[in-house]
C-alpha cells in the first residue's frame, strides 16, 4: 500500500464518524507516519478523543502476548498491551501509573514488572496539563527516547508508539502548563474549534442512529493495515526526496521565527526538522516523491506555533504565533 492509498482509505473510513475533521485527521496521519507526536488544543466536546480512537482503530491484529519475566527482572519491552490506551491526567497521577511498576509476588518471593498503559500503539494523554511536572516529564521522556527505564533497565516501546495529547485552552485552575522545552517534543500542535451548525446537525443524526465511540468497528471504521504494512508506509515516506532549495526554504522559515519583532523565543533547528518530516508526509499523501513549497506552507503553523513564545507586549496587542508564521511565509522567497 502506498502512502497515498493509505491516507485516502483512512480518511474514507474515518469520514463515517468524523464530521468536518478531515484536515485535522490528515495531520494526525502525517505525524503517525513520520513517528511524531501531536498536541491537540480545543474545548471539551470537539472530537479530540474520537480522532485518536479512530487512528488506533485503523491498526489491525491482536496485541502481542506479554512476555513472562524471569524472577526478579522486569518484562522485556516492545510488546503492546492494546492498540489504544487513554490516560486521564490528574494532579495525583504518578509516573508509575503511566510507565508501570514492579510488583512483588509472594508465591515466588520475587518481583516482576507490570507494564503501564504507555505500552500501546496510540496513547491519548487527556488534559496533559493537569498532571504535575514529574508525571509530565515521565511521558515526555518516553516520547523522546521511545523507551522507559524501570529498575535501571531500559524497555523499548512498541514500534508504532504515538502520543496524541489534549489540553483545554480556556480552563487554567489546577493545571500545570507544559514548559517550552517539553512542548517542543511534539511534532505538531493542532487547534480544534467548534463545528459548524450543519456539521453539528450531522453529528446529532449520527448519534441518533446509535453511534457509540466505544464501538467504532460497528460504525464502519474497520482496521486498514497491519503493523508490517504501516512500517512499509513509513519507509516510503522516509524516501521522499527533499531538494536543497526546499531544505534552504525550510530553514529560512524556521529562522524567521527567531528574528520576528514580536517573538521572545523562536523555533530551534528541531522546528526545521519537524517541517521537513511533516512536509514529506503530505507530499507522499499527495502521491508525489518530492516535497514542494506548498507542502511546507501547509504544515508551517502546526509545526511552529507551539515553538514560538511571544513578547508580553505583543500578546497584549492581540498577536498570535499563527500571525507570525503567516507573515514569515509571505516574506520568505519561495524557491522555484
Amino acid at each position: 500500500m502506498t502512502p497515498q492509498e493509505f491516507c485516502a482509505a483512512a480518511l474514507e473510513r474515518v469520514g463515517r464518524v468524523l464530521v468536518e475533521g478531515e484536515d485535522t485527521f490528515r495531520l494526525l496521519l502525517a505525524a503517525f507516519v513520520v513517528e511524531g507526536h501531536v498536541l491537540i488544543e480545543g474545548v471539551p466536546g470537539t472530537a479530540k478523543t474520537l480522532m485518536a480512537r479512530s487512528l488506533a482503530q485503523l491498526l489491525t491484529g491482536d496485541p502481542e502476548p506479554e512476555a513472562q519475566p524471569a524472577p526478579g527482572r522486569p518484562a522485556p519491552g516492545g510488546a503492546i498491551r492494546s492498540h489504544f490506551q487513554r490516560i486521564q491526567f490528574t494532579p495525583d497521577l504518578m509516573p508509575s501509573d503511566i510507565l508501570g511498576t514492579m510488583v512483588y509476588n509472594s508465591a515466588s518471593a520475587s518481583f516482576s514488572f507490570r507494564p503501564g498503559p504507555i505500552f500501546a500503539n496510540v496513547i491519548v494523554a487527556d488534559e496533559i496539563n493537569r498532571a504535575p511536572a514529574k508525571t509530565q516529564s515521565a511521558l515526555l521522556e518516553a516520547m523522546e527516547e521511545r523507551q522507559v527505564t524501570v529498575e535501571g533497565r531500559r524497555l523499548p516501546l512498541p514500534p508504532l508508539f504515538t502520543v496524541v495529547a489534549t489540553q483545554n485552552p480556556v480552563e487554567f485552575e489546577g493545571t500545570y502548563p507544559l514548559p517550552e522545552a517539553q512542548i517542543d517534543r511534539f511534532l505538531l500542535k493542532v487547534l480544534v474549534g467548534y463545528a459548524s451548525a450543519e456539521a453539528e446537525r450531522d453529528i446529532v443524526r449520527l448519534h441518533h442512529r446509535g453511534f457509540r465511540m466505544a464501538d467504532l468497528g460497528a460504525a464502519g471504521v474497520a482496521p486498514l493495515v497491519n503493523q508490517p504494512g504501516l512500517l512499509d508506509v513509513r519507509r516510503q515516506v522516509a524516501g521522499v526526496r527533499l531538494d536543497d532549495s526546499i531544505a534552504g526554504y525550510i530553514v529560512e522559515v524556521e529562522r524567521g521565527t527567531r528574528s520576528a519583532s514580536e517573538v521572545q523565543y523562536g523555533a530551534s533547528v528541531r522546528g526545521a526538522i519537524g517541517l521537513m518530516r511533516a512536509s514529506k508526509a503530505l507530499a507522499a499523501f499527495s502521491g508525489r516523491e518530492y516535497v514542494t513549497p506548498d507542502d511546507v506552507k501547509r504544515v508551517a503553523a502546526p509545526v511552529l506555533r507551539h515553538r514560538i513564545v511571544l513578547k508580553p507586549e505583543a500578546e497584549l496587542d492581540g498577536a498570535t504565533p499563527d500571525d507570525v508564521v503567516t507573515r514569515i511565509l509571505g516574506n520568505v522567497a519561495v524557491p522555484r
